[in-house]
C-alpha cells in the first residue's frame, strides 16, 4: 500500500544500497534507484514485486548529476522525505598509503565525501523549502552511510578510510544544522557486508569472522541488515534524536581483550 512518500537512496543499482530500497519499497515509499549503469533487470523485478521505482543515472561525484536527480524526484512526485546517502566507490587498486596516487585519491573523496556533503546540501535545501511551504504530513530526514573504516584502519586503503571519516563529519554537521529545521541526520555504520564489493577479498574475511573470531557476531552481515537499520532510523521511533550513529557491524566495534 502507497504512503505517499518518496525515499532517494543512491548507489542503489546493487549491494547495501538496493537492499535500502527495497526495505522502503516494501513500506509503500515511491523509490528513486541512482547508480552510474543501468539495470533494467533489477528494476524489473522490483516492479514485479510491487515496488514504485524510478532509475537516474547520477555520479553524485559531478554537480549537474546531482542537479538532474533532485529535479527528476520533484518533477516526478514533488517531494522527497527520505535521502539516503549510499553511493560510494573503492580504491580501484589497494596500494599502500606510501604509494597511493593523488589520482585515486581525488576519485575516492570525489564521490564519498565530496559528493555526499553535496547531496545533503542539495536536498537539505528542497526539504527546507518544502517544509516553509507547508506541505502536510512531512517530517524529511537523511541517512548517511559510513563505515566501520570511519576508525579502524587499513594502509592499503587509505583513501577510503579517511573518506568515510569525513562522512562521519559531514553526517554531525548537518545534524547540528538541520536540527532547527525539523530535519534529522544520521550515520549508519555497515561493517563485513556480503556485497559484490567485498566479494574480492572474501576469503580474507572468512578467515577473519570464522577462524579468528574477530566479530562477535559471528557471521557476514547481509544488505538487510543494513536496510533494516536504515529503516528504522527514519520510522519515526527516533523523534528526539538527531546525529545518531548506528553500528551495524556484528560488535566490530566492541573493544575486547
Amino acid at each position: 500500500m502507497r504512503n505517499g512518500k518518496v525515499a532517494v537512496v543512491t548507489g542503489s543499482s546493487r549491494g547495501i544500497g538496493l537492499g535500502i530500497l527495497k526495505k522502503y519499497g516494501q513500506q509503500g515509499y515511491a523509490t528513486v534507484m541512482t547508480g552510474v549503469s543501468g539495470t533494467p533487470e533489477a528494476l524489473e523485478k522490483l516492479r514485479k514485486e510491487g515496488t514504485e521505482v524510478d532509475y537516474v543515472r547520477c555520479n553524485i561525484a559531478v554537480a549537474s548529476e546531482r542537479q538532474s536527480l533532485l529535479d527528476f524526484t520533484m518533477e516526478r512526485h514533488g517531494r522527497v522525505d527520505i535521502l539516503v546517502n549510499n553511493a560510494g566507490v573503492a580504491p580501484i587498486v589497494r596500494e599502500d598509503i606510501l604509494e597511493t596516487s593523488e589520482e585515486s585519491f581525488d576519485r575516492v573523496l570525489d564521490t564519498n565525501l565530496k559528493g555526499t556533503f553535496f547531496m545533503c546540501q542539495l536536498f537539505a535545501g528542497q526539504m527546507i523549502a518544502l517544509k516553509k511551504g507547508g506541505l502536510a504530513d512531512y517530517e524529511p530526514q537523511i541517512v548517511n552511510i559510513g563505515s566501520l573504516s570511519a576508525y579502524a584502519v587499513s594502509p592499503n586503503r587509505g583513501e577510503y578510510c579517511i573518506s568515510k571519516a569525513g562522512v562521519s563529519m559531514v553526517t554531525q554537521l548537518f545534524a547540528g544544522r538541520l536540527a532547527v529545521e525539523g530535519i534529522a541526520v544520521h550515520e549508519v555504520r555497515p561493517g563485513i557486508i556480503r556485497t559484490d564489493m567485498t566479494q574480492k577479498v572474501r576469503e580474507k574475511y572468512d578467515r577473519f569472522i570464522f577462524e579468528e573470531g574477530g566479530l562477535p557476531i559471528g557471521r557476514w552481515g547481509e544488505p538487510d541488515d543494513v536496510a533494516e537499520a536504515v529503516f528504522s532510523l527514519t520510522s519515526g521511533a527516533f523523534r528526539y534524536s538527531t546525529g545518531v550513529v548506528l553500528d551495524v557491524d556484528g560488535g566490530f566495534h566492541i573493544r575486547r581483550l
